[in-house]
């Protein structure tokens, strides 16, 4: 898997959907509130945008995701950076496939293997909305809560468990809606590798099995 696609699992997961268990109880709270609304929506569409550290020099990040929950189906669709521009990934409970643009070619890889390539010990990053099932990978705490009730945002910090990593992921949570607004990761430094918006969230847009699996037809397929 390159570089850029396991940046991409990182930020669309460990930022967006995969928040995940909590010593303290007001974190915790905060994370059944997102896990409640997330499975309560049919569909669920966002836009990722800013900037991130990719091969060691900053880029502009910006992509779409597009998920159903019920299905374990995602799209992830890339305008930026160049390198990536009109790259889609398709990801169900069994298998990853990414549409390389310039190549005009989809390479498949299962869920599993992508996974262990990302470096997340195998963990299903197509679990979307299912902040639940993955309680046990990461240990996530409260850092800060702003604004009045009924519209506090709410700063978490995800470390991940059993993972050669010690970078952090610090999701900004809204209370209005229990949906993410701003992820950041920050390395061990307090280096910042990445610092990306969340725009243009919605919820039961009408989206489509067949339509987040759609890729051109005449794309050559390379299974790894």
């Amino acid at each position: 898997m390159s570089k850029p696609l396991r940046f991409t699992v990182l930020a669309a997961l460990s930022g967006v959907f995969l928040i995940a268990s909590a010593s303290a109880q007001s974190a915790q709270d905060i994370i059944s509130k997102v896990d409640a609304a997330q499975k309560a929506a049919k569909d669920i569409s966002f836009r990722l945008s800013g900037s991130a550290s990719l091969e060691s020099s900053p880029q502009k990040i910006d992509f779409t995701v597009k998920s159903i929950p019920a299905q374990n189906l995602a799209r992830l669709q890339f305008n930026a950076p160049d390198a990536l521009a009109d790259n889609i990934v398709v990801a169900d409970k069994n298998e990853i496939r990414q549409y390389l643009f310039l190549t005009n070619q989809v390479t498949v890889t299962s869920t599993k293997k992508a996974a262990d390539g990302a470096g997340f010990g195998g963990l299903d990053f197509t679990q979307l909305s299912n902040a639940a099932s993955l309680l046990s990978q990461y240990d996530v705490k409260l850092l800060s809560t702003t604004g009045a009730a009924g519209k506090r945002l709410f700063q978490l910090e995800a470390t991940p468990k059993n993972v050669n990593t010690t970078d952090k992921t610090r999701v900004y949570i809204t209370e209005a809606g229990w949906r993410p607004t701003r992820i950041q990761i920050v390395s061990s430094a307090g280096k910042s590798l990445a610092d990306l918006t969340v725009g243009s969230y919605k919820v039961n847009s009408g989206l489509s099995v067949a339509g987040l699996k759609q890729l051109p037809k005449d794309a050559e397929i390379i299974r790894q």
